[in-house]
């Protein structure tokens, strides 16, 4: 009888629109829907974190009428489920032929064939629109929504790319930026605020010149065409009587972290060669500015970075575990052990010790200066959060130059064009 047969329909549901709902109307032509949710850990394996969370995306194909029952997938081998539920049909969309699911697509075929299972494809609905998609994203991504993803994705993957974003086209970049690597889509997880770009892109030393108030005008118009998360680089957070501004704006914006520095004083940037000057706050008092923020913020989802420059100002392993504890006791969620030497040596050497501690926090790195370090490497060692902290100014600034050259050198502008961007591909970038 129809109503005892099983139908098997995995699915992932961060926006639900038509093509979804095709699916399931089609599904229930056969029998009895069982949905199968991928859950958080699976999505992110192969590519970015939903927008929402799992327990959200559940409500959401509850409310459909022509769903029987869900189960949570955690993984993107339905090897054991088919298994386990033997569905007589199992029915997806037919864009699964090519590409990074081909494979499984074989796969679930064998498993089927040996449970007297059927596969049904689904022709791909070709109206709806990846870039509309996005938009609804953007549109329907709260704040308090965006604030939360980082911590899902800190739960959910080994590591947590992160790229700085200057402008809302640098941002554009970081969210559509894509390498497929056999079954797997690389992408960046998250963005960086930096005080570095964003006091060089509008022409200014990084030494605190830039107010906060005009980097946050700057991250509403980041976060007006972007999704992703972001981590808010606050130097060493200013006065302790105006932080807890800076947190109540950051959380009203949808920020998800704020990393602040453990030096004191006129602001120096950390990779510069001379230090001299430069003071390291003490414990207690840094441990003031965490407390403050852990007591300000409205929601735990909105994490708290201690970045420590023991290394940096000289004082060595020793003093970096010690701060290490202390920060994390007070109530940092992050620690960013912060070097400028060429290699990893002193930071492994860090995390070695400080993975095994109870205080231990997820490990933040900024690999700005031993740039041959892998992220395998980091995962390795300890390390779950990955900074690329100014590559994209960095990248343009010198393509910017020789664009400016070469119109100057050949009074004309032709012999750019086979090196820089179509107009086309902006206007696409953008819409």
């Amino acid at each position: 009888m129809k109503k005892n047969k099983i139908i098997y329909v995995p699915l992932a549901v961060d926006i639900l629109h038509s093509g979804h709902l095709n699916i399931i109307n089609k599904a229930k032509k056969y029998g009895r829907v069982v949905i199968g949710l991928l859950s958080d850990s699976a999505i992110a394996e192969y590519k970015n974190i939903p927008s929402l969370g799992f327990n959200e995306r559940i409500k959401i194909v509850k409310s459909l009428k022509n769903v029987s029952k869900i189960i949570k997938q955690d993984t993107w081998d339905y090897t054991d489920v088919l298994n386990k539920l033997k569905p007589n049909y199992f029915i997806h969309g037919d864009d699964w032929r090519k590409g990074i699911q081909k494979k499984t697509r074989e796969k679930v075929i064998k498993v089927l064939k040996k449970n007297g299972g059927k596969l049904i494809e689904v022709p791909y609905s070709k109206n709806i629109s990846s870039s509309s998609i996005k938009v609804d994203l953007v549109n329907h991504l709260t704040p308090t929504s965006r604030v939360s993803i980082l911590k899902r994705l800190l739960d959910n993957k080994k590591i947590v790319r992160v790229l700085e974003a200057h402008s809302p086209l640098s941002g554009l970049i970081a969210e559509n930026s894509k390498f497929i690597r056999g079954r797997i889509t690389e992408q960046f997880d998250a963005m960086w605020s930096s005080s570095l770009t964003d006091s060089s892109v509008k022409g200014k030393p990084d030494n605190q010149a830039l107010d906060f108030s005009s980097r946050f005008n700057s991250i509403g118009d980041l976060f007006d065409v972007t999704t992703k998360p972001l981590i808010f680089d606050a130097d060493n957070g200013g006065r302790l009587e105006h932080l807890s501004f800076t947190i109540r704006t950051l959380e009203r914006l949808g920020v998800s972290a704020i990393m602040i520095e453990d030096k004191i004083g006129l602001k120096k940037n950390s990779l510069f060669k001379d230090q001299s000057g430069a003071q390291q706050d003490t414990i207690k008092d840094f441990c003031k500015k965490i407390d403050l923020i852990k007591k300000t913020r409205n929601s735990q989802d909105f994490l708290i970075g201690a970045r420590i420059e023991s290394f940096i100002l000289g004082k060595g392993l020793k003093d970096g575990l010690k701060r290490a504890e202390a920060y994390s006791k007070a109530g940092a969620d992050l620690i960013l052990i912060h070097s400028k030497e060429k290699t990893p040596k002193e930071i492994f050497s860090f995390s070695k010790i400080f993975k095994k501690s109870k205080f231990f926090k997820p490990l933040v790195s900024v690999p700005s200066t031993y740039s041959k370090t892998t992220e395998s490497m980091l995962i390795k060692n300890g390390f779950q959060i990955v900074i690329y902290a100014n590559h994209l100014l960095r990248a343009s600034y010198p393509a910017m130059e020789d664009a400016a050259k070469s119109i100057l050198k050949n009074k004309r502008s032709f012999e750019l064009e086979n090196k820089i961007s179509s107009v086309n591909e902006v206007i696409n970038l953008i819409k």
